[in-house]
């Protein structure tokens, strides 16, 4: 098969390097790809993600059988509605079932209609009904930014005051522009967070194995928030029987729930889980592989991800036994000074060679006159699985010496909850 990747990512150079291992693949490439990928694919130049009718022309022409699409905004925006409306196959959903991820509001009221555990909210498009709604509330909040705001949408007021600033920052000078026409004040829920990505045809699906984000800049889940520091997988706190749950309450009926409205959702499904005192709870879903959890879930995928990727796009998921490596992977992000408020960018990097159980994937790379340099806030993630999460985590911080750029910074913490969580 000749496939194509969307995408410029760490969590795309992920799906390349696993594509990468299939015996059905006959050519790859990404769009725009990164140095990385560039060794494993074809990096495809001078086409924008937004030019849809390009995209289709560029399928057309190498005679392209699957398109996989990485992040969110391209789906958000009807690639998939673009592609096969002229028949290429896309694994990823179209739009209107990409809203789920593409707007929070929507997100909320499907989950409601559905019955698919979730906090108590409200929606607002005005400052001063949001205001009224705050002083009318005494429990702790978080407020979201509707639509798409590059994992940045979502605060966590502490005092009254703060809640009202973000209100006025978000309502009144648009600080997410157009992402934040409308926002969600919802309950803050406490306990463990897991991220859940599954596969699935529109009908049938499969969840993947249980990762955990770190989502804080520093050690101890301190500083602001990021894209995601790190990640590890399985979560030893998430059990077979909250994995039965989750599947049965949140996975199934939000697949069923977007087939019976007339928007059949196909490509991966990711379930953000919050294990609540009171049972498993959603705090949100995104319509595509997560980063950097993707990075962690896929080194141990046993099956051919190019074969479920083609099943999800045919309605033939059921026919395909989905194994998994036993074992844990890490990984490790590797950040540039700065980030995630201003990225120190354009330092050169060096890397030496890594243990063949390990992947360096590229996040924030570029070439300029041959030589590797950063070009984004989270540079690089680097994985590492064995056979236990100990030693995972212990192979990965004793290789983060062999990357080297001006003001890396990175967390030594990573996964050091699953080793508490395990005991």
């Amino acid at each position: 098969m000749n496939v194509l990747v969307i995408g410029s990512g760490g969590r795309e150079h992920a799906i390349v390097w696993k594509l990468r291992q299939s015996p059905k693949l006959k050519t790859l490439y990404a769009l725009p790809g990164n140095p990385g990928i560039a060794e494993l694919a074809e990096n495809v130049s001078g086409i924008s993600l937004d030019d849809h009718a390009a995209i289709v022309d560029f399928c057309k022409k190498k005679d392209i059988d699957l398109v996989i699409v990485g992040p969110e905004a391209p789906l958000a925006a009807g690639l998939a509605d673009a592609l096969s409306g002229e028949g290429v196959r896309c694994f990823g959903p179209k739009r209107a079932a990409a809203q789920i991820e593409a707007s929070k509001v929507f997100a909320k009221d499907f989950m409601t209609r559905h019955q698919i555990p979730t906090a108590r909210y409200a929606t607002f498009h005005q400052y001063t009904e949001a205001i009224q709604y705050l002083n009318s509330i005494n429990h702790p909040i978080v407020i979201k930014a509707s639509g798409l705001a590059a994992g940045k949408g979502v605060i966590l007021p502490e005092t009254m005051g703060e809640a009202k600033a973000t209100l006025q920052s978000i309502l009144v000078e648009k600080s997410f522009g157009e992402a934040g026409d409308e926002v969600v004040i919802e309950e803050r829920l406490m306990g463990q967070e897991v991220s859940l990505m599954a596969f699935t045809d529109g009908t049938r699906v499969i969840p993947m194995l249980p990762a955990q984000d770190h989502k804080r800049l520093l050690d101890g889940d301190e500083g602001p928030n990021t894209g995601g520091m790190g990640a590890y997988a399985p979560t030893p706190i998430f059990t077979v029987e909250m994995l039965d749950e989750a599947v049965e309450l949140v996975l199934k009926p939000t697949v069923n729930g977007l087939s019976a409205e007339g928007t059949p959702f196909v490509g991966v499904l990711y379930a953000g889980l919050m294990l609540t005192a009171n049972g498993i709870r959603v705090l949100e879903f995104n319509c595509r592989f997560g980063d950097p959890e993707t990075q962690v879930v896929l080194p141990l995928l046993e099956t051919d991800l190019l074969e479920i990727a083609d099943a999800c796009v045919n309605g033939t998921l059921a026919d395909i036994e989905i194994r998994w490596k036993n074992g844990a992977a890490v990984c490790v992000v590797l950040a540039s000074k700065g980030y995630p408020e201003k990225a120190e960018t354009g330092k050169s990097i060096m890397i030496e060679e890594l243990p063949i159980d390990m992947v360096c994937f590229h996040a924030g790379t570029k070439t300029e006159a041959g030589k590797l340099i950063t070009s984004g806030g989270r540079v690089f993630g680097l994985t590492a699985w064995q056979n236990d999460i100990e030693k995972a985590i212990n192979r990965v911080y004793s290789n983060v010496s062999k990357i080297s750029f001006e003001g890396m910074q990175y967390r030594t913490d990573i996964a050091q909850r699953a080793l508490e969580d395990a005991k």
